[in-house]
């Protein structure tokens, strides 16, 4: 895998993880149906999904070679990424849908 895959790669997994929490009404993606899924349960989401794609990132930087190491202020900015990504499912889920579709 060449560096150019390797980074379309965790793009789209982030884009995909950022958005699966307000797509879905079960908890954890597997759990029981939650007609409305409480926020508790969606920031729990999203927080795993995110150290889900880091992981699967860190994973590819070790595959491609020295893995380098990173500060408070990658991590900061890759969260805050993250949280961007997953804008159109929050539009999606909360601002778009109306309320008798939910």
């Amino acid at each position: 895998m060449d560096n150019q895959t390797a980074i379309w790669l965790v793009l789209v997994a982030a884009v995909a993880a950022a958005n699966l929490p307000y797509l879905s009404h079960r908890i954890l993606l597997l759990g029981p149906q939650r007609k409305p899924k409480a926020a508790g349960w969606l920031l729990l989401e999203l927080a795993l999904l995110a150290c889900l794609t880091l992981a699967l990132g860190f994973a590819i930087e070790a595959k491609l070679g020295q893995r380098q190491p990173q500060g408070w202020e990658f991590y900061a900015a890759g969260l805050c990424l993250f949280i961007t990504l997953g804008f159109p499912g929050f539009v999606w889920r909360y601002l778009r849908r109306s309320r008798h579709e939910d």
